[in-house]
């Protein structure tokens, strides 16, 4: 090949190579999990880590960075390159409940995101100890309007998603209750089983080794349908109140990832969502397989606007002020 030959090709040869490293993923994914490790959020980041990574053909390494409710792994993804290499399991906290809860954020949920793909619902049990007067929601209600205020009811904390679903209920049954911030449903559940509560919205993980103990009664779940793992406990929905609610978990990435990139994301959770075995194993936990809609990015950033709407009306009509 002439001198000028060589100079005229070598664009094409450089081109070649770096169009090769281009495709994505060239290296490992990451997974930061705002919360500590053993935590529901960080099992459910394991879960589809795994399920992910054959389908990616890279390593999902889970990166788990806890703070300040999860907003400093929020914080972190938000402010990561845009590629896809970085991703956020995304829950409650750090991306619906804590814009109305901290004034300073470091980053907005709504637009430092691309919404990823929607993994999974976890319902909560409205519960009370197995010797409670009350054997249903109905009768609970009954209670609770004809002495307002006077009934307790403890949450997993100020802000977190079982005080949300209190402050709906209290709004759609038209009753009033006495909220009692704990710091986790192992803290509240015990309170009810000692007498010390009457009531508690809590995760169905905490409540049903009592269950099963014959120390607690569930009332309702706050599911859409009857969940296989609690199948004689019925509805908020079957129970009068057309409510639904709980945690939930999903995965987004930082704001101008390029689509296709978030579409190839999308497509591997997918395909984990649908293996039959990641499907027993949520059932084991209490947790849902969202719809097929919630699980594209589309579907599932829709779905975000509208949580974030819903959590900023419960936090007006709770008088709910971020500090």
């Amino acid at each position: 090949m002439t001198g000028r030959r060589l100079l005229l090709a070598a664009p094409a040869l450089l081109v070649a190579p770096r169009a090769a490293r281009a495709a994505f993923p060239d290296r490992p994914v990451r997974i930061v999990v705002p919360f500590a490790a053993g935590t529901s959020s960080d099992l459910q980041a394991r879960m589809i880590g795994e399920r992910m990574a054959p389908v990616l053909g890279q390593p999902v390494v889970i990166d788990n960075r806890a703070g300040a409710g999860g907003t400093v792994g929020a914080d972190a993804v938000a402010k990561s390159a845009p590629d896809g290499h970085t991703l956020l399991l995304g829950s409650n906290g750090p991306l619906t409940n804590a814009p109305v809860l901290q004034a300073r954020l470091a980053y907005d949920p709504a637009k430092d995101f691309a919404a990823v793909a929607m993994i999974s619902r976890s319902p909560v049990t409205l519960s009370v100890r197995a010797d409670s007067p009350w054997r249903s929601v109905a009768d609970m209600l009954a209670a609770a309007r004809a002495r307002p205020g006077a009934i307790s009811i403890g949450s997993s904390g100020q802000g977190s998603a079982t005080h949300f679903l209190i402050e709906q209920m209290m709004v759609a049954a038209g009753i009033r209750l006495t909220h009692v911030p704990y710091r986790g449903s192992s803290m509240s559940v015990p309170d009810v089983v000692a007498g010390n509560i009457p009531l508690v919205m809590a995760e169905i993980s905490t409540v049903l080794p009592l269950v099963r103990g014959g120390q607690v009664r569930l009332l309702a779940v706050s599911s859409a349908g009857r969940m296989p793992i609690t199948p004689d406990a019925p509805t908020l929905i079957e129970s009068g109140l057309d409510l639904t609610g709980g945690s939930w978990a999903g995965l987004v990435a930082a704001a101008g990832t390029p689509a296709p990139v978030v579409a190839t994301l999308s497509a591997a959770v997918r395909r984990g969502l649908a293996d039959p075995a990641y499907r027993a194993r949520q059932a084991e936990l209490g947790a849902e397989i969202v719809a097929e809609s919630d699980q594209t990015p589309e579907g599932f950033a829709a779905w975000l606007d509208r949580e974030r709407a819903a959590i900023r009306a419960t936090a007006e009509r709770a008088g709910i002020r971020p500090e």
